[in-house]
């Protein structure tokens, strides 16, 4: 299908076009509140030091050359790309309102001009007739926070180019998208923010974000009861565990996370995110049959100038230079322990025959193409509708610097996650 070719040209609810074209682009100077409880950063403290060497991580997960010799599509750097954007939100009706920068009037749309080039082999842009294809008769799983939401709706518009699936809502945290017309495939959208069963148990305490119970063994039911029917599950999740948690395994409590309790460890966020890490991955893979678990690193939040809650925003309009930017802090943890459960859980297939060699494991390692995408942050050019009961009034942000415009940078995943996937199939 031809793609959008120019900019210019772009079609969007609630007309709004590129100052390179010379049509004033109306710019929304609206305060809006941002990033609901299903999607707010909460950072607290953290360690500094360190920096991400991603030459610690090289791996070949993630694509082939045309020789087949084995290629690091992480590993790379993000070049312009004239044809993009291959969908808008006219021709994409799915667009979550966190996400669609282009109807809330972000002023700048350059940012949907850029592709990822890995170093040392190609990675063509997602063909969505090629993939539905060779989706026939599959399902795929998106399980984790509103980043996997966010990676979700990109596919789903990638798609629209070629067929547009049929919704349907099980429950509030699982959506159900399927292709008909032959080829059968459905893509499910499981809502599961710490990928393990959770409770919140006080919406205000200790630091007015909320204080929850975290049942680390227990892989969350909306998504876990599921898996059987899984051929592809790709599993992310990192931003809710700033949050303050109570821990538990084996129904005991072993600590928690800055809780400000006297008389109970704190056991810190990152070892919440790796227990809960390593029980989604236990439940994905020993789950049966024939799946493929797909692991997807941190995506880096992005706020300069200022804190999260405070004046920290995301204005840049062109991406950083490779090396300019680097992984620090929390999320450099996040990354490694992310990386170190992918290689144990992969290691134990491996030792237990696969089931029958039927599992596979890929790491998708987008971390190294996000932390130089400032540029492709909503900002505030974002909706935002509020959940009643999950915040108190006075909890409100301005910008968002987590999650990612679609059409944007975010549709490189799915670049990613077909090559990862059509490639395993070869």
């Amino acid at each position: 299908m031809t793609p959008l070719n120019n900019l210019c040209n772009f079609r969007v609810k609630k007309q709004y076009y590129n100052p390179r074209c010379l049509i004033p682009a109306v710019s929304l100077l609206l305060l809006v509140v941002i990033l609901t409880v299903s999607n707010t950063y909460f950072p607290f403290p953290t360690t500094k030091s360190r920096t991400l060497s991603y030459s610690s991580f090289s791996s070949s997960h993630g694509g082939q050359k045309a020789a087949d010799e084995a290629c690091n599509i992480f590993r790379g750097e993000w070049v312009p790309d004239p044809d993009a954007p291959y969908y808008t939100n006219d021709t994409c009706s799915v667009i979550h309102e966190h996400y669609d920068c282009m109807k809330y009037g972000k002023p700048d749309l350059g940012f949907v001009q850029w592709r990822w080039h890995p170093d040392s082999c190609d990675l063509p842009r997602l063909d969505p007739a090629r993939f539905l294809s060779s989706m026939r008769g599959k399902t795929l799983a998106f399980i984790g926070d509103s980043l996997a939401r966010n990676h979700m709706n990109s596919l789903i518009c990638l798609l629209t180019r070629v067929a547009e699936p049929t919704t349907s809502w099980p429950s509030s945290e699982h959506t159900v998208y399927h292709y008909g017309g032959g080829y059968n495939f459905t893509v499910l959208s499981f809502w599961a923010p710490f990928l393990v069963r959770n409770e919140l148990i006080d919406t205000d305490r200790p630091a007015h974000t909320g204080l929850w119970n975290l049942y680390l063994d227990e892989p969350d039911a909306v998504w876990a009861s599921h898996v059987p029917a899984f051929d592809y599950a790709v599993v992310s999740a990192s931003s809710w565990f700033y949050r303050p948690s109570m821990l538990y395994e084996a129904g005991r409590l072993v600590g928690c996370h800055h809780c400000l309790l006297p008389n109970v460890t704190d056991l810190t966020l990152r070892y919440a995110l790796r227990m809960a890490t390593r029980a989604a991955l236990r439940a994905v893979v020993g789950g049966g049959g024939g799946v493929t678990a797909v692991l997807r690193t941190v995506s880096p939040s992005q706020y300069e100038g200022g804190e999260w809650n405070k004046d920290g925003n995301c204005v840049r309009t062109r991406p950083y230079r490779r090396g300019e930017k680097t992984l620090q802090g929390v999320e450099l943890d996040f990354h490694t322990l992310q990386v170190e459960e992918f290689e144990a859980a992969k290691r134990a297939v491996t030792a237990s025959g696969g089931s029958g060699g039927a599992v596979r494991m890929m790491l998708m390692d987008t971390t190294e193409a996000m932390i130089v995408r400032a540029d492709a942050h909503p900002s505030r050019y974002r909706g935002w509708t509020r959940r009643k009961g999950w915040m108190k009034e006075y909890f409100t942000i301005s910008n968002d610097c987590v999650h990612w415009c679609v059409p944007g940078a975010v549709d490189a995943w799915n670049d990613m996650l077909s090559h990862m996937l059509l490639t395993s199939q070869s």
